[in-house]
């Protein structure tokens, strides 16, 4: 993988845990975090700068997984595409799609933070200083009742910073107001470092270009396809 040939797609959140390990010269371009409360509009905007980087670069990482099928039906014309094999970016920061699992069976009704999510204030606990301030406390109070009636726990993902106490004392205090149990836990940047260097084993979708990318890519593997293809590339078919 030539750093000077390939670039970087990425969310607000993603980047932050990438910029420690981008090689000199390599090319990344950040999307709003805000994208992804529509996933129909983050695809056009994924696609959008996609198109204009596909004839200028070799390859194309993507920071994002399923993202709530918004990567489905990307592709690059020129270029190969490369992201992770996970339905989103929790499985990122905890460093595998099995760490993301191990979690869900733990806890199923989890909420994450990570010092990105955080830094990015698009979460129910940052809405609810704006929900306060339109319709008063007890209004709020409920509000957010209902929005976190399906959590019980709020995760904070620690992946390494070193300014990490003050976000860990946000996700803790959130917590505690309003009674989910508080967890701490420790990420990885094993998926990040393996994109970064070019190990695109199991764990990554390799989209060569003119091939689409599609659901069953996150779902399915070599052992049960019957085609033979290595499990991280998707076959270039005509359209």
């Amino acid at each position: 993988m030539d750093p000077n040939r390939t670039k970087i797609i990425a969310c607000a959140t993603v980047i932050e845990e990438m910029l420690p390990f981008l090689s000199v010269g390599i090319s990344h371009e950040v999307l709003d975090f805000g994208l992804h409360l529509k996933p129909g509009n983050l695809k056009t905007r994924l696609q959008q700068v996609i198109d204009s980087s596909s004839e200028n670069y070799e390859t194309l990482l993507l920071g994002y997984g399923l993202c709530s099928m918004a990567v489905v039906g990307l592709k690059a014309n020129c270029s190969t595409l490369v992201l992770p094999r996970v339905d989103d970016c929790i499985a990122i920061f905890l460093g595998s799609r099995e760490a993301y699992r191990a979690q869900s069976r733990k806890a199923p009704g989890t909420y994450y933070l990570t010092k990105g999510w955080i830094e990015v204030a698009d979460s129910p606990f940052d809405e609810y200083e704006r929900l306060v301030e339109k319709y008063g406390v007890d209004r709020a109070d409920r509000i957010m009742h209902v929005m976190l009636k399906n959590y019980t726990r709020l995760v904070y993902i620690d992946t390494g910073h070193a300014d990490n106490q003050v976000y860990i004392d946000y996700a803790r205090k959130n917590a505690d107001r309003f009674h989910l149990e508080f967890e701490e836990v420790r990420g990885s940047n094993a998926l990040i470092r393996k994109m970064l260097s070019g190990e695109w084993d199991e764990d990554f979708l390799v989209v060569p270009p003119g091939a689409t990318i599609s659901y069953l890519d996150f779902k399915t593997s070599a052992s049960n396809s019957g085609d033979g293809l290595p499990l991280t590339t998707v076959p270039s078919t005509p359209d």
